[in-house]
């Protein structure tokens, strides 16, 4: 079994760093097949108040419970903040969405012992397993 596979068997809930209410964007439209899949999905964006009617929090601290799975929509840039934030959080997997490669972000989530993906579309990994196939075009 792959790792991606294995992991969105195991964690049901995402916490999705920079996503959108702009239903064009990827952060959006991955958030929300993955909500009708069944996953729970945290939103996380400063400069969003909710999203799917549900309080979008404006970094990983912010958010009131536990959280296992982050979910990342950021240019590499950031993604060593968002690394370390869910290091301090407790988090246990960094998941960097595809085109996302960030070698300070892997060394931060590694050196922490996180299960650490980039460069992999969750949508696209939830299809290829949960249905066999990457999508209806295959």
């Amino acid at each position: 079994m792959s790792i991606e596979r294995e992991l969105l068997q195991r964690y049901r809930t995402l916490a999705v760093v920079g996503i959108s209410n702009e239903p064009s964007r990827p952060a959006y439209w991955v958030s929300e097949y993955m909500h009708q899949q069944g996953y729970r999905i945290i939103p996380v964006n400063p400069l969003e108040r909710e999203v799917f009617g549900v309080p979008c929090y404006p970094d990983l601290r912010s958010i009131p419970e536990p959280v296992q799975f982050v979910n990342v929509f950021r240019r590499p840039q950031f993604c060593a903040e968002v690394a370390e934030e869910a290091v301090a959080i407790g988090a246990e997997v960094l998941w960097l969405q595809l085109g996302i490669v960030a070698p300070a972000a892997r060394r931060i989530a590694e050196a922490a012992g996180l299960v650490y993906v980039e460069d992999r579309c969750v949508l696209a990994e939830h299809r290829r397993h949960a249905l066999g196939r990457m999508g209806p075009s295959e």
